[in-house]
């Protein structure tokens, strides 16, 4: 493998969720071209709807989106093949998002269904052991249906702190919890965001310029919002995640690297809609059609966008004009298994 190789795995929904994926999967990315070449199935994994990398280790964890849920964590070989490594079970119901912190020394896990965030200890070779913490959320919604209880539904540590936000679809809110890098242990959930009622926070992004931008899933919105002296976020604006009419249910959320454009994809209408961020203001340029149907996870890598359209089957490849900031599609879709999740992968991207 050459050091400009990159890689795509993809996590996929498989029989025990309805989905027709056997596991993980393998993509190989033209660095130069963006163009993807599927390789094959990489690991055969229940439901492995997120995917995490280790921050130093070529280490990847999935999330196994089951009721009695757990985390797989894999070595990844230099060919990209993935051996395991553990399994862990969360203590929590349908595991739907994870991520290592940044010192590399834990795992937490988001559980959707049972509201809980669980942490896991990695070792000196980034193997999870027991869970040292299960924290569960409390809070509802005013949707009956979505927001009976709460819904955690994204963990993001600190890069370079202790905190980690939870965002909870079903509480409206997205909590601050503090965790013990000795003991493994969370602290006290405090509300950091309290978005409007019926939001359904989904996920969330960090501007460039320190704004954090939040997917209301429920509300089919995005909303920002800026420190404000203490420990909460203030809201600073809101707009339509869409503009085509009919249910809209906005998924994934990120930020292009130089912070002036925000991208969320659409499910329902099956778009990506772009806006242009000056820092206070989102000003939607452009909605485009994703080539596929119910758009679950977008991953930008360069000046493309890959789109992971989880009932089509399929996923697909934008070139995102570097001025205008506008993804035009390109090239054919690769086809996938209910594809739910994206994780770019480059051996260069591993710190010695």
């Amino acid at each position: 493998m050459g050091s400009s190789a990159e890689y795509v795995f993809v996590g996929c929904y498989t029989g025990d969720k309805g989905g027709e994926g056997d596991g993980i999967t393998l993509l190989r990315r033209d660095p130069a071209t963006g163009e993807l070449t599927r390789l094959g199935l990489a690991a055969r994994t229940p439901s492995p709807s997120f995917l995490a990398q280790h921050p130093t280790l070529p280490v990847l964890y999935a999330v196994n989106e089951l009721h009695e849920g757990t985390i797989t964590a894999f070595a990844v070989a230099p060919d990209c093949s993935l051996i395991p490594l553990a399994v862990q079970p969360t203590g929590g119901a349908d595991p739907c998002h994870l991520a290592v912190t940044g010192d590399g020394r834990h795992l937490v896990v988001a559980n959707y269904s049972s509201g809980s965030v669980t942490v896991f200890p990695l070792d000196a070779d980034g193997v999870p052991g027991v869970r040292s913490d299960l924290l569960t959320l409390t809070g509802s919604g005013p949707d009956a249906e979505r927001q009976e209880g709460p819904h955690a539904h994204q963990v993001v540590p600190e890069p370079n702190g202790a905190d980690v936000l939870i965002s909870d679809l079903g509480s409206d809110r997205v909590w601050r919890s503090r965790l013990d890098p000795i003991s493994g242990r969370l602290g006290p959930a405090e509300p950091a965001v309290e978005a409007k009622p019926g939001t359904g926070p989904r996920h969330l992004v960090w501007s460039g310029d320190g704004a954090l931008i939040l997917a209301g899933e429920l509300a089919a919105n995005l909303s920002w919002y800026r420190p404000a002296g203490g420990p909460r976020l203030e809201p600073r604006g809101e707009v339509a995640s869409s503009t085509l009419p009919g249910p809209v249910h906005p998924s994934e959320v990120t930020v292009r690297r130089d912070g002036r454009f925000v991208y969320v994809a659409n499910r329902g209408p099956d778009t990506v809609s772009a806006f242009s961020w000056d820092g206070e203001t989102a000003t939607l340029i452009a909605e485009v059609p994703t080539g596929g149907t119910w758009p679950r996870h977008m991953t930008l890598i360069g000046d493309h966008l890959y789109v992971a359209n989880e009932r089509s089957h399929n996923v697909t490849i934008f070139r995102v004009d570097p001025e205008t900031g506008i993804p035009g599609s390109q090239g054919e879709p690769t086809g996938e298994p209910s594809p739910t999740c994206l994780l770019r992968w480059s051996s260069s991207m591993i710190r010695p």
